[in-house]
């Protein structure tokens, strides 16, 4: 997605951008870093460190690093991965840093003393951690009810386009095959090579499917402006990825409606978010 905002901003120059990323065509990418001098790299490091190891990719011109989502590259492990990769660049000192984040606790700060010269803070502060434009419901069920509620919801004529979110890799797979018998749906996860993701996505996107059932890692980076519902099938253990997850919905001035299932298993999530959002829920027994 970076990758096509790049491509879009860069539509008048003469720049050439090229994305690297695991799970695609390593012919494709090949050929793209050898058709000519590349200007704006978008890539994932586990194949940047493929590639750079192959002599295909030289780092050590490099005027500008971003580094996004810092916060979830240190939850996924993929700090010696860039730091190797950035022993392969010029000094902080001679190349100009971002790091972004949607957390700055102390380990993301450590990485920006670390990477960063001179680093200037710049933190944009939400008046709200969750839009206005989304209302959220919070429904108390059993966890036997769930998959009966999330089918009803999805029937309402009033849902056009939802994204559900489970928390494991396995919820989300089940969850896929059950629905898939009466509903247009897709899944991300973990579990689902990249290519087959980007495919999956698009459909969502086109509408060729309503439903996308999806974990907090695969759904972080979805931006579709036509979400009218998110399910929370479970409650996140993280109170940023809830903040996250229902900020999937109420995009782009429109509305949108987020619904959480609290079964016994999700209880002991909410007193959590409830503190992050310094707010006490409403919630509501489920009405078939």
């Amino acid at each position: 997605q970076i990758f096509d905002d790049c491509v879009a901003l860069t539509k008048y120059t003469s720049l050439h951008s090229v994305c690297i990323m695991g799970g695609t065509n390593y012919e494709t990418q090949q050929h793209e870093l050898e058709r000519q001098y590349v200007d704006i790299m978008v890539a994932t490091p586990g194949r940047l460190i493929d590639l750079a190891n192959k002599g295909m990719v030289y780092l050590d011109r490099v005027e500008v690093l971003v580094l996004d989502e810092a916060d979830r590259m240190l939850d996924m492990g993929f700090i010696p991965d860039i730091k190797r990769l950035v022993g392969r660049m010029p000094a902080n000192t001679d190349r100009q840093s971002l790091l972004f984040s949607a957390t700055f606790n102390q380990d993301v700060m450590n990485l920006a003393y670390r990477w960063l010269y001179e680093p200037q803070f710049v933190e944009i502060e939400p008046e709200h951690k969750t839009s206005e434009l989304v209302d959220q419901h919070f429904y108390l069920l059993t966890e036997d009810q769930k998959l009966e509620a999330l089918q009803g919801i999805i029937s309402d004529a009033e849902v056009e386009k939802v994204i559900v979110f489970a928390n494991r890799k396995d919820q989300v797979k089940r969850l896929y095959h059950k629905l898939r018998q009466s509903h247009k749906v897709v899944m991300l996860s973990g579990d689902v090579v990249q290519q087959k993701r980007e495919k999956y996505l698009q459909r969502f996107k086109d509408n060729h499917a309503s439903v996308l059932v999806a974990t907090d890692v695969a759904g972080r980076g979805i931006h579709v402006d036509d979400v009218s519902h998110v399910v929370n099938y479970t409650l996140p253990d993280q109170p940023d990825d809830y903040v996250h997850r229902i900020g999937r919905t109420g995009r782009a001035g429109q509305t949108g409606i987020s619904i959480s299932f609290v079964s016994e298993d999700d209880a002991f999530n909410v007193p959590a978010l409830e503190k992050h959002l310094d707010t006490k829920f409403t919630l509501e027994q489920w009405q078939k």
